[in-house]
């Protein structure tokens, strides 16, 4: 007969996920791992693989609750401009707030996916549906009269997406919010 699971895989998923998010994936050992979800190294491994497999389960845990919203911030009906900058203004606060842990996906970003072709497929695939996100809208507001005919939506996403990860960059830095806000004064200046 088959022992049944002493411990509930979706909390020690997201335990880990916090765990990775603090420190990142190489300053986290498997020891830290074990003592951080509370179970043994036999039962880490049984569910959810090695160090590496549960790094991408977790990452995809994150990916999971933070992409989607989003898409449902700026696809509401009505005008887009103000869902836009209020996006923006929402990622110069949260980066440049009290939690130091920056963008999971940004930490992988600079992390993981210059060596390895798993994080950089999850990063791309993040950033691309972020950008397809703000184009849409884009495409919508200057379809509506809100953003100038002569610019680019996908240009204009483009830029905004860099500037957004790269707030998640600059907030994880002492000093950062000042920063952080003169950026978004700026982008959202040149949305008109």
């Amino acid at each position: 007969m088959a022992r049944s699971k002493e411990f509930d895989p979706e909390v020690a998923l997201q335990r880990a996920l916090e765990l990775f998010w603090e420190r990142g994936y190489e300053a986290t050992s498997m020891a830290d791992l074990v003592a951080r979800l509370g179970i043994a190294r036999a039962s880490l491994y049984a569910t959810f693989g090695g160090k590496r497999e549960l790094y991408f389960q977790a990452l995809e845990r994150y990916l999971r609750s933070t992409d989607p919203r989003v898409l449902e911030r700026l696809s509401q009906p009505g005008p887009v401009l103000p869902a836009v900058r209020a996006l923006i203004r929402a990622y110069a606060a949260e980066s440049g707030g009290e939690d130091r842990r920056g963008c999971m996906v940004v930490n992988a970003a600079v992390e993981l996916a210059p060596h390895d072709p798993a994080a950089a497929a999850l990063v791309e695939s993040s950033w691309s549906h972020l950008e397809t996100v703000l184009t849409s809208a884009l495409t919508r507001a200057r379809a509506q009269g809100e953003l100038d005919p002569g610019k680019d939506p996908r240009a204009v996403a483009r830029m905004l997406l860099v500037l957004m990860q790269g707030m998640r960059v600059i907030g994880r830095t002492p000093g950062g919010a000042a920063r952080l806000d003169d950026a978004a004064d700026q982008a959202l200046a040149l949305l008109g």
